[in-house]
Order: structure tokens, then sequence, then C-alpha cells
């Protein structure tokens, strides 16, 4: 009933969120820090299916940064192996996903990842590929700096090969067709949240982060961040669009 009442209001078209505060979740639990990590990514999909029942099209999550390779050995592995089944699962099953219509994208370096998920991820990608009613867009492992870095190395090939010798044609709206979240069909970014309480962006969407973006720091740990904490961000997003009218 919230969600329908919630719903009828006007919605982002495009949320992203740093899922931040797995390890931290399962210390506080009396657990090792890498046991955090499936229930981040169980709530993950209960975060993505509540944002579509809410209509909200497009999801972006910040799931492996490139500099999270520096993590101790043992928890990087523990990180790859339970991508790799999960990404599994989405091939082999992916009720959820396809329930919606939902298509997956993976995007960052994901040569810098072991051979067997850029395999799962592969496999994830086309098996829904079809899908096109909403997104998720997975980062990982990903950095702004990167992300920039490629779109502007992109724009400038594409000048030199028209014969934009004077960089005439390099532009903002240039760099940002080439952000790899545009390259993925995802439109502007509505609203950014972090959870854990930390404040700051942590080299997540720094170039789509604009200032009618909407930014939440919730100090809830991303495994046990839910309705209750996506209401209050959502109804904020709903006065600002009725105060702008």
């Amino acid at each position: 009933m919230l969600l329908d009442i919630l719903a009828t209001g006007p919605m982002p078209r495009h949320i992203a969120f740093v899922m931040d505060g797995n390890r931290r979740y399962a210390r506080r639990l009396g657990k090792q820090g890498k046991e955090g990590h499936p229930d981040g990514f169980n709530n993950l999909l209960w975060v993505l299916e509540l944002c579509l029942r809410l209509r909200i099209q497009y999801v972006t999550v910040y799931a492996f940064a490139i500099e999270n390779f520096n993590r101790p050995e043992e928890e990087v592995e523990t990180i790859m192996k339970l991508a790799e089944e999960r990404l599994v699962e989405i091939a082999q099953r992916g009720e959820i996903l396809d329930r919606h219509g939902v298509r997956l994208n993976v995007l960052g370096r994901r040569e810098l990842l072991p051979e067997n998920v850029q395999i799962a991820i592969e496999k994830a990608e086309n098996m829904t590929r079809h899908n096109n009613a909403a997104i998720l867009n997975v980062c990982a492992p990903y950095a702004s700096q990167d992300e920039i870095t490629t779109a502007v190395q992109s724009v400038i090939r594409n000048a030199i090969d028209s014969g934009d010798l004077d960089g005439s044609t390099i532009t903002e709206e240039s760099i940002n067709s080439q952000l790899s979240t545009s390259l993925a069909g995802s439109p502007p970014l509505d609203i950014f949240v972090r959870t854990s309480g930390v404040k700051r962006l942590s080299g997540f969407l720094t170039w789509q982060c604009c200032e009618e973006t909407q930014m939440h720091m919730v100090d809830a740990y991303w495994p046990e961040f839910g309705l209750f904490d996506l209401v209050p961000i959502l109804l904020e997003y709903q006065r600002k669009v009725w105060h702008s009218k």
C-alpha cells in the first residue's frame, strides 16, 4: 500500500547507491568483516525490487572499486567468488531481472577481474540483453577517474578521426556521451545515496553528480538499508519536484 501511494507521485528515473558498510555490519554481529558481503548482495536484490516497484527504471550500484584490489587477498577472493556465484545464478535463473524486464550491465575495468568472473559477467549480460524495461548498472571494478579518462580519450579519438584538429567538437556533451553509464543507456543521475554514514563520493559517478543530483548520506549500513530509509529520500525528491513547478 505504501509503495502504491508513493508511486503516484513523481519518481526519479535514475538512482545510484554506494553500498557501503558490509564489513562493519558483519563485525557488529560478531562475524568476520568478509561475511557481510553476501548479506550486502541479498539486500541489493531487495532494494532493486523496491525501486522497480516504484517505477524507478535505472539503478546504478558501486559494487567494487579498482582500489579495492588493495584489500586483504582473502577478502578480495571472497568477493570474487561471491560475484561469480551470483552472476552464474543470474545467468541460470534470473527470475527477478526477467520478471521486471531488467537488463544487466557491468561497468568498469572488467579485464582486471579473474577470467572466471569475466566469463560469468558475459553470460549474465547476454542472458538479460533482451530485457528493455529497466537497467541495472553494476560498477565493478570501477573508478570515476578511470571512467572520465577513458571517455576523454574516446572523444579525442573521434575528433581526430572526423578531422577536427582544433578540438572544437570536444564539449561537455561529447564527453558525457562517452561515459560508461551513458553508453549503457542510462539518463542523467537524479539521486545519489551512500550508506553507512560516510560523507564522500569515493570516486563514484563524480562526473554524473551535478547541481540537479539529490545527495543523501544515510547512517544505515548497506545490508540493513530498506524501505524506511528509501521513503524519506523519495519524499524529498517529490517535494523538490513539486516546489519547482
